[in-house]
């Protein structure tokens, strides 16, 4: 089991994730390659104290990338997308 504090690594803030903040109160997150759903349901729960209905997660692969002639590749990540009961809400940096 993973400790509360290391299933969470940052939220994701991007143009579509503030998109389906806004239309379905959704909020993504990076967490670590090795937690599963129930740990990222409990560590968002107490992280910011808000009930959370279900919890998508995905793998993303990382990019080949070169340089010159070189290659090499990033690394792959987890991402969860959490959805949350209605009225909650999770203050990120939105407004900046």
């Amino acid at each position: 089991m993973l400790h509360k504090r290391s299933v969470v690594r940052r939220p994701l803030l991007t143009e579509k994730v503030a998109q389906i903040q806004d239309a379905h109160n959704q909020y993504a997150f990076v967490v670590d390659g090795n937690a599963n759903k129930i740990e990222i349901k409990r560590a968002i729960e107490m992280k910011y104290q808000v009930t959370v209905l279900s919890v998508n997660t995905l793998n993303v692969r990382g990019k080949t990338k070169r340089m010159g002639r070189f290659e090499g590749k990033r690394a792959d990540w987890k991402k969860a997308v959490v959805t949350l009961k209605a009225g909650d809400k999770i203050e990120l940096a939105q407004n900046v």
